[in-house]
């Protein structure tokens, strides 16, 4: 998972995000920093022909913590396909997720909803992603 994270967000986010950034932004991901809320997370990994393709966790209180999907499976559904998952799992009847630039176009098509922009610091380097929030009806 760390592995495809790291892929993903060098190729796919390297047009919205500068090479510092992108180093800042993967640099902290590792089986002991991640390990732990991917185990008390909801968390769904996504495979085509026995590959792993995606994955994404939630946690209890609806918070998408993180969703990442190979740079070749990109546009077939799978964010849309954990996304849903996740959501239906949950219970919850509202949704958050703090979106990078190149994944605001796919939560707003969600219908997921700008609550703000922020900037975040990350090793040093400053990086901004959107707020975002989406309220269901069950």
């Amino acid at each position: 998972l760390i592995r495809l994270f790291t892929e993903t967000v060098h190729s796919v986010c390297a047009r919205d995000y500068t090479p510092a950034q992108l180093a800042a932004w993967t640099g902290g991901a590792s089986v002991q920093s991640w390990g732990p809320s991917l185990l008390a997370h909801d968390t769904l990994v996504a495979r085509l022909a026995g590959k792993i393709v995606g994955f994404g966790d939630m946690a209890e209180a609806g918070y998408l913590d993180r969703l990442y999907v190979h740079r070749d499976a990109q546009g077939r559904g799978v964010g849309r396909a954990l996304v849903s998952a996740l959501q239906a799992r949950s219970g919850c009847r509202q949704f958050t997720v703090h979106a990078s630039e190149t994944a605001l176009p796919f939560f707003q098509a969600m219908g997921y909803r700008i609550l703000r922009r922020q900037t975040v610091e990350r090793a040093g380097v400053q990086l901004h992603n959107y707020h975002m929030a989406l309220a269901v009806e069950h």
